[in-house]
């Protein structure tokens, strides 16, 4: 959420803002009900004022004989429309928190400006893209064959864009899930394992609620969701808290289920792996001083990277477009991985700084050393890694030519020291 007073003193570059994400906002009827508020506020101290001065002044019109039944009348006339006005400006504060809610995070100034993903910028890149001698095969015909995925008794069981992942499959998906945490525990994230389910104030709290609501899986009788990402349950476990500075950066990386609908992406990548209801991710979570959010950031993709680079598979990072950048992020860089079967790059991670917005949805602060003064926290997060596309990475990029699976060094203690997969 944005700070209505940053908004009101900077209404201009807001606007100019929201408008380079090719988004729509109400900025008119914001700005009106904040000055209703303001105006609300004003006559409600007034009259708590003058209820303050009669209270004091009262002993004095009863010592004096003065006419005190018209005094407390007129004192009950003043209570009353306090009472009123406190309700309308409960009313108003929900609309104007109502609407904040739904309105996007500020781009940073370093973002390349454009409308979609096709304006998105190289930042670097590592590696070479492997060099077969053969034609590639796609993910989903290498699994098949080596029957390490059942798509249609996944399908059978849950529906379409759900998978069952068989024999040396669901043995290579959970050593990328322990070499994950591993890898990023060793780098200095605590490693957490947090409720797969959630509630509502969580959800808000990231920013997936209200605006992605199509996309969550809710259990209506509990009103809990299924979490789209570990990084709503990670992040809300300090929600409320006012943290000591000596304690940040805090740094967790945590492996869940992630459910998502994928609501708006009917048809889009219906094969495979690449766009399913359930999968696995490895999620890094950082809260942080203000002052270090952009560094912590830098940091962060360099952590998610590493996974790629110990893999040996080869990769770019892009800074993400203005018209491409998520909801509720101020900056976001994409890994993408390349995939020889399918002849292209697949996003594996997204990094995002998302500066104090998600910090004052779910109102996570702290206390500067040797200051009363409470500030909120920059929150950042990023896949390490999206743990299905890493495993579909590993089948293309490590595929031999009689349709077998090398196992890259770094995963093979992981699988009992297998060096082949199939």
């Amino acid at each position: 959420m944005i700070d209505i007073k940053y908004i009101t003193a900077n209404p201009e570059l807001v606007r100019e803002k929201t408008a380079k994400r090719g988004a729509e906002f109400d900025f008119d009827t914001l700005i009106r009900l904040d000055d209703e508020r303001k105006k609300l506020i004003f006559e409600v101290e007034e009259l708590k004022k003058k209820k303050n001065d009669f209270s004091k002044s009262f002993p004095l019109i009863k010592k004096q004989g003065g006419d005190v039944e018209a005094a407390q009348k007129e004192m009950k006339q003043v209570s009353e429309r306090i009472s009123e006005m406190d309700k309308e400006l409960d009313a108003i504060q929900e609309k104007q928190k109502a609407m904040l809610l739904t309105l996007p995070n500020l781009v940073d100034d370093s973002l390349p400006v454009g409308k979609s993903e096709e304006d998105n910028v190289l930042y670097r890149e590592w590696g070479a893209k492997p060099s077969l001698d053969f034609e590639a095969k796609a993910h989903w015909d290498i699994a098949e064959s080596l029957k390490l995925v059942d798509f249609e008794r996944g399908t059978k069981v849950a529906g379409a864009r759900f998978s069952a992942y068989t024999g040396m499959g669901a043995k290579l998906e959970r050593a990328l899930i322990n070499f994950m945490l591993d890898t990023q525990s060793s780098r200095g994230y605590t490693e957490v394992m947090t409720p797969f389910l959630v509630n509502a104030a969580s959800m808000t709290g990231t920013g997936q609620l209200p605006k992605f609501e199509e996309d969550a899986f809710k259990c209506e009788r509990d009103g809990l969701y299924l979490i789209p990402t570990a990084e709503v349950p990670v992040t809300n476990l300090y929600a409320g808290e006012i943290l000591d500075e000596s304690a940040l950066p805090i740094k967790h990386c945590a492996y869940s289920p992630c459910f998502r609908r994928e609501a708006g992406s009917h048809g889009k990548d219906v094969r495979g792996l690449i766009r399913q209801h359930q999968f696995n991710k490895v999620e890094l979570v950082k809260l942080v001083r203000p002052e270090d959010g952009w560094h912590e950031l830098e940091l962060l993709l360099r952590d998610a990277e590493n996974i790629l680079q110990l893999l040996g598979i080869h990769y770019r990072v892009m800074t993400l477009s203005t018209g491409d950048i998520g909801f509720a992020s101020a900056k976001t860089y994409d890994i993408e991985v390349w995939l020889p079967g399918q002849n292209c790059y697949r996003e594996i991670s997204s990094c995002s700084c998302f500066t104090d917005f998600q910090a004052r949805r779910a109102n996570i602060r702290f206390r500067k050393q040797g200051d009363k003064r409470l500030d909120f926290v920059y929150t950042l997060n990023g896949s390490g890694l999206a743990v299905g596309r890493t495993f579909l990475a590993v089948l293309e990029n490590y595929q031999l030519p009689d349709g077998r699976v090398r196992v890259p060094d770094v995963l093979r203690p992981y699988l009992g020291g297998a060096e082949i997969i199939g």
